[in-house]
């Protein structure tokens, strides 16, 4: 399935769901993940393997970590290569003083968002999606 590229569209149906639980970012020195984590995220880096974990995990396994977060995911299915749909999510939260770190997978986008922050972020990305329609 093709995923939507119209900026509008993408705007006006993208239903932010925000996941249950707390998320962590932790880097790894070495390349893999330790077999009791199951990362969210995974991006391989020069300094490391940085991970987005659930808390729970992390402090499991006795991770060090930064930045609790809480997982939003925008459920309309955006095309990789549709434009706009970061700036204008970013730019609601701007305005609304919340920090976002996005990660794109092929399906969703997916916002971490400040942990303490998250209804806020919620209806910021509502009233975009209002305003949107």
């Amino acid at each position: 399935m093709t995923g939507e590229r119209d900026l509008r569209t993408l705007l006006h149906g993208m239903r932010p769901e925000l996941n249950p639980g707390r998320y962590v970012y932790t880097t790894l020195p070495g390349g893999a993940a330790p077999t009791g984590v199951t990362p969210v995220v995974t991006v391989a880096e020069q300094e490391g393997l940085t991970l987005v974990v659930p808390e729970a995990q992390a402090l499991e396994e006795g991770l060090a970590y930064h930045f609790a977060a809480a997982w939003i995911t925008l459920r309309v299915h955006s095309a990789l290569d549709a434009v706009g749909l970061t700036a204008a999510v970013s730019l609601a939260l701007t305005d609304a003083g919340i920090s976002c770190n996005v990660v794109a997978g092929h399906h969703h986008d997916h916002l971490f968002v400040p942990y303490a922050r998250a209804a806020d972020a919620i209806r910021a990305l509502e009233a975009l999606a209002a305003e949107s329609a």
